[in-house]
């Protein structure tokens, strides 16, 4: 079984902007509490995710490269709204910080991700990321389609 073990930060400032972005588009045919099944194109790719329930930071995982035409009637079949973003790769300090920066009905939301060996891995946070949100249900994607960020009333990170 494939196991993704993923940390998840709220971004400050806009020193993250300096790596080239993708956009993804994605939604979900599936996001049952136990399971979610993803439909993603990122730029000229296209995938079919199977994610499990979360326990902490980890959770099982399975990700198959499809056809970008069948991905987009895919899309078309997903529970709406889609999640629309830019996506940024960044390498710090021998991690790789994926920095999601919404768009549509999740404007404004700023995440960065980092993958892990195993949950009590030591890493560095570059200066951009603040507050962690890794236990917090409503930053997952899945749930930011059902209810997405521009509904909340939060405080913003400092």
């Amino acid at each position: 079984m494939a196991i993704e073990i993923e940390r998840k930060f709220l971004v400050v400032g806009d020193a993250w902007r300096v790596a080239p972005a993708v956009f993804y588009s994605q939604g979900y045919l599936n996001r049952d509490k136990t399971r979610t099944v993803r439909v993603r194109i990122a730029g000229e790719q296209a995938f079919l995710t199977i994610k499990g329930v979360s326990v902490g930071a980890s959770r099982a995982e399975f990700e198959y490269p499809i056809p970008l035409e069948d991905a987009r009637e895919l899309l078309a079949l997903c529970e709406q709204p889609l999640i629309e973003k830019y996506r940024r790769k960044i390498l710090h300090e021998g991690f790789l910080w994926e920095v999601d920066e919404f768009l549509g009905e999740n404007l404004g939301l700023v995440v960065a991700e980092i993958e892990l060996p195993s949950e009590d891995t030591v890493f560095i946070r570059p200066d951009w990321v603040c507050e962690e949100v890794t236990d917090d249900a409503r930053y997952f994607n899945s749930a930011l389609s059902r209810a997405p960020f521009t509904r909340w009333q939060i405080a913003i990170c400092y």
